[in-house]
């Protein structure tokens, strides 16, 4: 039985990035997992992707650019005010200006870059670079 979803997405898109396929389908899904791979796509880690309905909840199809060295969830999902931003992208992320951190907030799921132009703060979810 699977636990994380996001956590099998995120593992499947790098594995698929690894092996050099061109195109990965993902299943089980929810609406974060689509959440989080709109902005993979916006930030072009990824081509683009379509929902396909499969009579078992659905399945996502994506289109690599092979743009990922590395990617996963953070467990536990830690609360970050935006002040506290720059901290955890040097704990998570290799370089400065490199890779991206998602985070979810009252506004949805967005990126740090989009966090910081809010003004908001909230729960780290993911990384990738």
């Amino acid at each position: 039985m699977r636990q994380d979803l996001l956590n099998d997405a995120l593992l499947a898109l790098r594995h698929a990035d690894l092996r050099g396929q061109e195109t990965v389908t993902l299943r089980p899904i929810s609406r974060l997992v689509g959440n989080v791979l709109g902005i993979l796509r916006e930030h072009g880690y990824i081509g683009e992707f379509h929902y396909e309905e499969n009579g078992q909840g659905g399945a996502y199809a994506v289109a690599l650019s092979r743009r990922i060295n590395s990617c996963g969830v953070l467990k536990p999902r830690l609360s970050v005010g935006v002040r506290e931003l720059e901290r955890y992208e040097s704990r998570y992320l290799p370089a400065q200006d490199f890779g991206l951190l998602i985070l979810t907030t009252s506004r949805g799921v967005v990126s740090q870059t989009k966090a910081r132009e809010l003004g908001i703060g909230g729960k780290l979810l993911a990384y990738v670079y």
